[in-house]
Protein backbone atom coordinates (compact mmCIF):
# COMPACT_ATOMS: atom_id res chain seq x y z
CA UNK A 1 0.00 0.00 0.00
CA UNK A 2 1.11 3.28 -0.71
CA UNK A 3 2.92 5.36 2.40
CA UNK A 4 0.97 8.21 4.31
CA UNK A 5 3.31 10.54 2.58
CA UNK A 6 2.34 9.78 -0.77
CA UNK A 7 -0.75 9.54 -0.20
CA UNK A 8 -0.91 13.09 1.96
CA UNK A 9 0.55 14.13 -1.76
CA UNK A 10 -2.20 13.08 -3.36
CA UNK A 11 -4.78 14.92 -1.66
CA UNK A 12 -2.11 18.09 -2.30
CA UNK A 13 -2.22 17.22 -6.21
CA UNK A 14 -6.24 16.86 -6.05
CA UNK A 15 -6.90 20.43 -4.09
CA UNK A 16 -4.29 22.39 -6.20
CA UNK A 17 -5.66 21.19 -8.94
CA UNK A 18 -9.51 21.26 -8.18
CA UNK A 19 -8.81 25.25 -7.60
CA UNK A 20 -7.24 25.69 -10.86
CA UNK A 21 -9.77 24.34 -12.35
CA UNK A 22 -12.73 26.04 -10.74
CA UNK A 23 -11.03 29.46 -10.04
CA UNK A 24 -9.05 30.38 -12.80
CA UNK A 25 -8.51 33.82 -12.96
CA UNK A 26 -11.09 34.60 -10.19
CA UNK A 27 -14.16 33.85 -8.49
CA UNK A 28 -15.62 37.12 -10.63
CA UNK A 29 -19.13 36.45 -9.06
CA UNK A 30 -17.66 37.42 -5.13
CA UNK A 31 -15.23 39.92 -7.05
CA UNK A 32 -18.19 41.64 -8.44
CA UNK A 33 -20.57 41.90 -5.41
CA UNK A 34 -19.04 41.00 -2.24
CA UNK A 35 -16.26 43.81 -1.03
CA UNK A 36 -12.71 42.17 -0.55
CA UNK A 37 -13.03 42.70 3.19
CA UNK A 38 -16.04 41.06 3.75
CA UNK A 39 -16.25 38.69 6.61
CA UNK A 40 -19.10 36.11 7.71
CA UNK A 41 -20.25 32.59 8.61
CA UNK A 42 -21.64 29.32 6.68
CA UNK A 43 -22.72 26.24 8.18
CA UNK A 44 -22.10 22.62 6.47
CA UNK A 45 -25.87 21.79 6.59
CA UNK A 46 -26.95 17.90 5.92
CA UNK A 47 -30.10 17.57 3.75
CA UNK A 48 -29.81 13.12 4.03
CA UNK A 49 -29.58 10.40 6.53
CA UNK A 50 -26.31 8.63 5.85
CA UNK A 51 -22.79 8.53 6.59
CA UNK A 52 -20.84 11.89 6.64
CA UNK A 53 -16.86 11.56 5.19
CA UNK A 54 -14.55 14.73 4.35
CA UNK A 55 -14.58 16.65 7.22
CA UNK A 56 -10.80 16.27 7.12
CA UNK A 57 -10.92 17.11 3.78
CA UNK A 58 -12.86 20.17 3.73
CA UNK A 59 -10.58 21.34 6.30
CA UNK A 60 -7.82 21.06 4.10
CA UNK A 61 -8.75 23.29 1.64
CA UNK A 62 -10.15 25.80 3.24
CA UNK A 63 -6.55 26.07 4.89
CA UNK A 64 -5.13 26.35 1.20
CA UNK A 65 -7.68 28.87 -0.26
CA UNK A 66 -7.07 31.14 2.73
CA UNK A 67 -5.00 30.00 6.04
CA UNK A 68 -7.13 33.28 8.12
CA UNK A 69 -10.78 31.07 7.82
CA UNK A 70 -11.74 29.42 11.07
CA UNK A 71 -13.46 26.28 11.07
CA UNK A 72 -15.75 24.46 14.06
CA UNK A 73 -15.94 21.54 13.70
CA UNK A 74 -19.38 19.58 15.25
CA UNK A 75 -19.86 16.27 13.52
CA UNK A 76 -16.19 14.53 12.97
CA UNK A 77 -15.68 11.94 9.54
CA UNK A 78 -17.85 8.61 10.02
CA UNK A 79 -20.42 9.48 12.11
CA UNK A 80 -23.89 8.93 11.33
CA UNK A 81 -25.66 11.92 10.13
CA UNK A 82 -29.47 12.87 10.06
CA UNK A 83 -31.32 15.76 8.01
CA UNK A 84 -30.97 18.99 9.90
CA UNK A 85 -27.43 18.25 11.48
CA UNK A 86 -24.73 21.22 10.92
CA UNK A 87 -21.27 19.46 10.67
CA UNK A 88 -19.27 22.49 10.92
CA UNK A 89 -19.31 26.30 10.91
CA UNK A 90 -16.58 28.09 8.66
CA UNK A 91 -15.71 31.96 9.31
CA UNK A 92 -13.61 34.59 8.02
CA UNK A 93 -13.47 36.36 4.56
CA UNK A 94 -16.43 36.22 2.36
CA UNK A 95 -14.99 35.68 -1.00
CA UNK A 96 -12.27 32.83 0.79
CA UNK A 97 -15.73 30.90 1.74
CA UNK A 98 -17.42 31.04 -1.33
CA UNK A 99 -13.92 30.36 -3.23
CA UNK A 100 -13.71 26.80 -1.36
CA UNK A 101 -17.48 26.14 -1.34
CA UNK A 102 -17.66 24.03 -4.51
CA UNK A 103 -14.87 21.87 -3.66
CA UNK A 104 -15.60 21.28 -0.85
CA UNK A 105 -19.33 20.36 -1.51
CA UNK A 106 -18.49 18.11 -4.57
CA UNK A 107 -15.84 16.38 -2.56
CA UNK A 108 -18.19 16.33 0.62
CA UNK A 109 -20.65 14.58 -1.08
CA UNK A 110 -19.06 11.84 -3.19
CA UNK A 111 -17.17 10.49 -0.14
CA UNK A 112 -20.11 10.98 1.85
CA UNK A 113 -22.31 8.47 -0.44
CA UNK A 114 -18.98 6.00 -1.04
CA UNK A 115 -18.85 5.81 3.40
CA UNK A 116 -22.62 5.42 3.22
CA UNK A 117 -22.77 2.39 1.03
CA UNK A 118 -19.28 0.73 2.52
CA UNK A 119 -20.84 1.24 5.76
CA UNK A 120 -24.30 -0.59 4.93
CA UNK A 121 -21.77 -3.85 3.42
CA UNK A 122 -19.58 -3.88 6.50
CA UNK A 123 -22.71 -4.13 8.43
CA UNK A 124 -23.60 -6.77 6.68
CA UNK A 125 -20.87 -8.65 7.15
CA UNK A 126 -20.48 -8.36 11.29
CA UNK A 127 -19.84 -11.38 12.69
CA UNK A 128 -18.36 -13.72 9.80
CA UNK A 129 -15.07 -12.29 10.18
CA UNK A 130 -15.02 -11.16 6.24
CA UNK A 131 -13.65 -7.32 5.47
CA UNK A 132 -15.14 -5.45 2.13
CA UNK A 133 -12.47 -3.81 -0.06
CA UNK A 134 -12.63 -1.26 -2.58
CA UNK A 135 -11.11 -1.90 -5.90
CA UNK A 136 -9.49 0.52 -8.62
CA UNK A 137 -12.59 1.37 -10.21
CA UNK A 138 -12.69 5.01 -9.25
CA UNK A 139 -13.47 8.42 -10.86
CA UNK A 140 -9.85 9.51 -12.97
CA UNK A 141 -8.05 11.99 -10.33
CA UNK A 142 -9.80 11.15 -7.36
CA UNK A 143 -8.91 8.15 -6.45
CA UNK A 144 -7.04 9.58 -2.92
CA UNK A 145 -10.59 10.81 -1.52
CA UNK A 146 -12.83 8.15 -3.13
CA UNK A 147 -10.49 5.56 -1.21
CA UNK A 148 -10.28 7.70 1.84
CA UNK A 149 -13.98 7.55 2.12
CA UNK A 150 -14.20 3.67 1.81
CA UNK A 151 -11.88 3.74 5.00
CA UNK A 152 -13.81 6.44 6.66
CA UNK A 153 -17.08 4.09 6.13
CA UNK A 154 -15.35 1.47 8.07
CA UNK A 155 -13.69 -1.02 4.84
CA UNK A 156 -10.64 -1.42 3.76
CA UNK A 157 -8.48 -0.23 1.25
CA UNK A 158 -7.51 -2.71 -1.84
CA UNK A 159 -4.42 -1.93 -3.78
CA UNK A 160 -4.22 1.89 -4.48
CA UNK A 161 -2.53 1.69 -7.91
CA UNK A 162 -0.76 -0.72 -10.36
CA UNK A 163 2.67 0.09 -8.64
CA UNK A 164 2.04 -1.22 -5.02
CA UNK A 165 0.73 -4.54 -5.72
CA UNK A 166 1.22 -7.12 -8.37
CA UNK A 167 -2.55 -8.44 -9.65
CA UNK A 168 -2.12 -10.84 -12.11
CA UNK A 169 -6.09 -10.81 -13.85
CA UNK A 170 -7.33 -13.18 -16.62
CA UNK A 171 -5.75 -11.04 -19.57
CA UNK A 172 -1.96 -11.33 -17.77
CA UNK A 173 -2.61 -14.41 -17.59
CA UNK A 174 -3.81 -15.62 -21.04
CA UNK A 175 -1.20 -12.98 -22.51
CA UNK A 176 1.50 -14.44 -21.07
CA UNK A 177 0.96 -17.96 -21.43
CA UNK A 178 -0.99 -19.84 -18.55
CA UNK A 179 -1.29 -18.83 -14.35
CA UNK A 180 1.58 -20.87 -13.52
CA UNK A 181 3.70 -19.09 -15.91
CA UNK A 182 2.57 -15.41 -14.99
CA UNK A 183 3.14 -16.33 -11.33
CA UNK A 184 6.71 -17.91 -11.95
CA UNK A 185 7.89 -14.73 -14.61
CA UNK A 186 6.49 -12.60 -11.99
CA UNK A 187 8.85 -14.21 -9.26
CA UNK A 188 11.91 -13.87 -11.27
CA UNK A 189 10.38 -10.10 -11.81
CA UNK A 190 10.21 -9.50 -8.47
CA UNK A 191 13.81 -10.82 -7.81
CA UNK A 192 15.45 -9.68 -10.71
CA UNK A 193 13.91 -5.79 -9.90
CA UNK A 194 14.63 -6.29 -5.61
CA UNK A 195 10.95 -5.43 -5.09
CA UNK A 196 9.38 -6.44 -2.08
CA UNK A 197 5.57 -6.12 -3.80
CA UNK A 198 2.13 -8.68 -2.77
CA UNK A 199 1.07 -11.14 -5.66
CA UNK A 200 -2.40 -11.29 -5.84
CA UNK A 201 -3.83 -14.15 -8.71
CA UNK A 202 -7.15 -14.61 -10.14
CA UNK A 203 -8.73 -17.46 -10.66
CA UNK A 204 -11.47 -18.37 -12.87
CA UNK A 205 -12.31 -21.92 -11.86
CA UNK A 206 -11.15 -24.80 -9.38
CA UNK A 207 -8.59 -26.31 -11.55
CA UNK A 208 -7.12 -22.55 -11.78
CA UNK A 209 -6.72 -22.59 -8.36
CA UNK A 210 -4.83 -25.68 -7.79
CA UNK A 211 -2.43 -24.96 -10.56
CA UNK A 212 -2.04 -21.76 -8.69
CA UNK A 213 -1.32 -23.77 -5.37
CA UNK A 214 1.08 -25.70 -7.12
CA UNK A 215 3.68 -22.29 -7.31
CA UNK A 216 4.96 -20.17 -4.41
CA UNK A 217 4.65 -16.59 -3.58
CA UNK A 218 0.80 -15.64 -3.86
CA UNK A 219 -0.23 -13.38 -1.36
CA UNK A 220 -3.94 -13.72 -1.98
CA UNK A 221 -6.21 -15.50 -4.01
CA UNK A 222 -8.78 -13.70 -6.05
CA UNK A 223 -11.69 -16.14 -6.55
CA UNK A 224 -13.66 -14.18 -9.41
CA UNK A 225 -17.20 -15.16 -10.18
CA UNK A 226 -17.60 -17.99 -8.53
CA UNK A 227 -21.01 -19.60 -7.00
CA UNK A 228 -20.98 -20.45 -3.42
CA UNK A 229 -20.69 -24.28 -3.72
CA UNK A 230 -17.48 -23.41 -5.53
CA UNK A 231 -16.59 -20.80 -3.41
CA UNK A 232 -16.53 -22.95 -0.70
CA UNK A 233 -14.52 -25.47 -2.44
CA UNK A 234 -12.00 -22.77 -3.24
CA UNK A 235 -11.35 -21.72 0.17
CA UNK A 236 -11.36 -25.48 1.55
CA UNK A 237 -8.45 -26.29 -1.19
CA UNK A 238 -6.57 -23.06 -0.41
CA UNK A 239 -6.67 -23.31 3.00
CA UNK A 240 -3.78 -21.69 5.40
CA UNK A 241 -1.61 -21.24 2.29
CA UNK A 242 -2.70 -17.53 1.41
CA UNK A 243 -5.43 -15.30 1.98
CA UNK A 244 -8.62 -16.01 -0.35
CA UNK A 245 -10.53 -12.75 -2.00
CA UNK A 246 -14.50 -13.31 -3.35
CA UNK A 247 -15.27 -10.68 -6.35
CA UNK A 248 -17.39 -10.37 -9.16
CA UNK A 249 -20.82 -8.89 -9.14
CA UNK A 250 -21.55 -9.28 -5.12
CA UNK A 251 -24.22 -6.86 -4.14
CA UNK A 252 -25.82 -6.06 -0.68
CA UNK A 253 -28.18 -8.92 -1.22
CA UNK A 254 -25.28 -11.58 -2.21
CA UNK A 255 -22.76 -10.62 0.33
CA UNK A 256 -23.42 -12.34 3.39
CA UNK A 257 -23.54 -15.80 1.55
CA UNK A 258 -20.48 -14.77 0.03
CA UNK A 259 -18.47 -14.16 3.29
CA UNK A 260 -20.11 -17.17 5.33
CA UNK A 261 -18.21 -19.47 2.32
CA UNK A 262 -15.22 -18.52 4.70
CA UNK A 263 -13.71 -15.74 2.17
CA UNK A 264 -10.93 -13.34 3.66
CA UNK A 265 -12.30 -10.32 1.96
CA UNK A 266 -14.48 -9.27 -0.80
CA UNK A 267 -13.61 -7.09 -2.96
CA UNK A 268 -16.67 -4.60 -5.00
CA UNK A 269 -15.91 -2.00 -7.68
CA UNK A 270 -19.96 -0.98 -6.44
CA UNK A 271 -18.27 1.06 -3.64
CA UNK A 272 -16.63 3.49 -5.89
CA UNK A 273 -18.39 3.45 -9.20
CA UNK A 274 -22.50 3.55 -8.48
CA UNK A 275 -22.82 5.72 -5.81
CA UNK A 276 -25.43 8.82 -5.60
CA UNK A 277 -24.34 11.80 -3.95
CA UNK A 278 -25.27 12.64 -0.33
CA UNK A 279 -27.46 15.90 -0.28
CA UNK A 280 -25.23 18.41 1.64
CA UNK A 281 -25.26 21.95 1.61
CA UNK A 282 -22.88 25.49 2.39
CA UNK A 283 -25.39 27.87 3.56
CA UNK A 284 -24.16 31.23 4.96
CA UNK A 285 -25.43 31.93 9.40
Amino acid sequence: MISEKQFNKEIGIIIANAIREDVGDGDHSSLACIPEDATGTAKLLVKEDGIIAGIDFALQVFDYVDPGLEIDVKIKDGSHVKYGDVCFYVSGNSQSILKAERLVLNAMQRMSAIATKTNKFVKLLEGTGTKILDTRKTTPGIRALEKWAVKIGGGENHRFALYDMIMLKDNHIDFCGGVVKAIEQTNAYLEEKSLDIKIIVEARDLDEIKKILTTKGVYRILIDNFNYEDTRKAVELIGDTCLTESSGGITLDTIRQYAECGVDYISSGALTHSVYNLDLSLKAV
